[in-house]
């Protein structure tokens, strides 16, 4: 809507027949209308929009390229290197930005645990640099929206301007709001960044989308009660294609803004989910009929375009990864402690690397619906006697792992029991008399693997329960590039903490491959912390490399031992509870600046 649908108001109150002749007239004048200097700020300031944010990523983009090439060259400098001394040493300037913006939350320690009230989630605190980027965008899109427009004129003319301008910018954020939103989001891969992340910009988007949007429509609303007074206010609404198309676009641009709050969200995802795409197609249709034959549909097409071929590329891998050859199979195991070995038997193979996860919809369980789970442990068919071999005594050795990485046919994870699917998942797999069933499933992916750890001379992973699954990839990743000298690692410590010994059989079987692999215990060490022991004996360290202690771990010490002899850069990856994952987060934060050390936090918070 721009300017001239005063010419169009005017005639409301005289009937139907006058309404639709004033609604033509308004769209005849659209093209002269944009000509406006009004107008013109409008445009303008929507390509200042999509050129700041194109510039945000492009110097993400640099920032990512310095950091990949920095690991690169380290990576390569280190490999005949047991000492890397240069590169134990902190760059002073570079560790303050990580101590205080890059790794910091927004107020004190508290980030990956989540808010409550009651029994209601509320969601996360960001860190300081996701606070600063997304405060820099309201205020960009503040700023834009009252800038340059004449509050010193007339109210008419004031509310206009601001209608137009707000309706504009709306229209122009939905563009970054939708390439957000996907999985296939191109951006993920290229700036390094976790869909984890993106997902909660996108949340923001939406917010100043349907926030622009209020204020479009009340300005527009107090321009027509200016005019012709409240009695007129429903007669106009309900004559006016352009009104009300716009009145059912922001009704449901409202709606999606109430239903995905994080206590609603979490409560009831599946729900959430779909009611969320049915409001966005909603308000897509009807907006689109709201700004016919208008300069703004453009950006609305660019937004529609995106997300077909967003979905259409997700259907079509979904059809590849599992048409054909009987389609894919999922293998569900009971295992202690309320958990579920699913083993995924692909069509067609992919390269595995660490840090992958997929989405998997079982029809028979959850209909339609996909859930996402990290990938623990790849197979391909030449790999079946793998664990038999290891489990013997056989040594697994490094050209044995990394010979077959590139064709994985059979994928493997843990699903904790909870509500929902995996409630539906763990049942199904109870109703085997054997404790083993198979179900036919579809896998979309792999997403991730884009973090690696091959550059750092100490690495210390850190797992919280089922976060193992995330974790196990990367130890078998090092250990087997530390027997072919294909990494910088030197040192490799996994702390796992879990809440009882029976929680172990979870990766028993993958854990005793990694044990068995060459030159294992000249890298590897594993400290298990049970936190509800149901007695002292049950803690018992099978070896010098393999410990065991009851309680919670003491973050900060642990680091604190390995950092004091670490050799060269330090990494600490994290994927647990957000309490585990914030303790961690603090240990590094304190020794940036006295050891060279990064952190890296895998977390589904969506």
């Amino acid at each position: 809507m721009y300017t001239v649908i005063f010419a169009s108001l005017a005639g409301l109150a005289l009937g139907e027949e006058a309404a639709r002749a004033s609604e033509a007239k308004q769209r005849n004048e659209e093209s002269s209308a944009q000509k406006t200097p009004a107008a013109v700020d409008n445009y303008r300031f929507a390509k200042y929009t999509l050129y700041t944010l194109t510039s945000l990523v492009f110097c993400l983009f640099v920032y990512r390229v310095v950091i990949h090439s920095v690991r690169y060259i380290r990576t390569l400098t280190c490999l005949n290197n047991d000492t890397q001394r240069y590169f134990k040493m902190p760059s002073l300037a570079f560790g303050a930005v990580k101590q205080h913006l890059l790794y910091a939350p927004l107020i004190r320690r508290r980030h990956n645990r989540e808010l409550h009230l009651g029994i209601f989630r509320l969601g996360y605190i960001p860190t300081r640099f996701q606070s600063l980027f997304l405060a820099g965008v309201i205020t960009m899109n503040v700023t834009l929206s009252v800038w340059g427009i004449e509050w010193n004129g007339t109210r008419a003319a004031a509310l206009s301007h601001l209608r137009n301008r707000t309706g504009v910018l709306s229209v122009v954020n939905m563009v970054p709001l939708i390439v957000l939103a996907g999985r296939n989001n191109p951006l993920i891969g290229l700036l390094n960044i976790s869909f984890d992340n993106f997902n909660l910009v996108h949340r923001w988007f939406g917010r100043i989308v349907v926030l622009q949007g209020l204020a479009h429509t009340i300005a527009e609303v107090m321009n027509i009660v200016d005019k012709s007074g409240w009695q007129t206010l429903q007669i106009a609404f309900q004559k006016s294609q352009i009104l009300m198309t716009g009145l059912v676009a922001i009704a449901a641009m409202v709606a999606i803004l109430l239903q995905a709050s994080a206590a609603l969200r979490h409560a009831f995802y599946e729900a959430f989910l779909h009611i969320h795409i049915a409001l966005v197609i909603l308000s897509t249709v009807f907006l689109w009929k709201h700004l016919e034959n208008t300069h703004p549909q453009k950006y609305l097409l660019a937004m529609i375009i995106i997300w077909v071929v967003e979905r259409l590329t997700r259907f079509g891998v979904l059809l590849y990864r599992n048409i054909g050859r009987g389609g894919t199979k999922a293998e569900l195991e009971l295992l202690p402690g309320d958990a579920c070995r699913v083993t995924l038997r692909m069509v067609r193979p992919w390269t595995f690397q660490p840090g992958q996860y997929v989405f998997i919809s079982v029809p028979s369980v959850g209909l339609w619906t996909s859930h996402p789970f990290s990938l623990a442990w790849s197979n391909s068919d030449s790999d079946g006697n793998e664990n038999q071999d290891s489990e013997k005594g056989y040594q697994v050795s490094a050209d044995d792992i990394l010979s077959s990485s590139n064709n994985k046919s059979t994928m493997s994870l843990i699903i904790r029991r909870r509500s929902g699917f995996t409630e539906k998942l763990f049942r199904r797999a109870e109703r085997s008399t054997t404790g083993i069933t198979t179900v036919s499933a579809f896998v979309e992916g792999p997403y991730g693997g884009h973090s690696v750890l091959h550059s750092y001379g100490t690495v210390m992973i850190f797992a919280g329960g089922v976060g193992i699954t995330h974790q196990v990839p990367y130890v078998r990743d090092l250990v087997a590039g530390y027997a072919s000298g294909t990494v910088a690692a030197r040192k490799v410590v996994l702390v796992w903490v879990i809440q009882s010994p029976e929680h172990l059989e979870w990766i028993r079987p993958w854990m005793t491959t990694i044990l068995a692999m060459d030159k294992r215990r000249d890298i590897l060490r594993i400290q298990l912390f049970v936190t509800r022991p149901r007695s002292t004996k049950e803690i018992h360290s099978p070896s010098a490399t393999v410990q065991m202690f009851p309680g919670k771990p003491n973050v900060d010490t642990l680091i604190e031992m390995e950092s004091e002899n670490q050799i060269g850069a330090m990494g600490v990856s994290v994927c647990g509870t957000g309490g585990l994952s914030d303790d961690v987060r603090a240990a590094v934060r304190r020794r940036q600046g006295v050891r060279n050390i990064d952190f890296l936090e895998q977390g589904f918070s969506w």
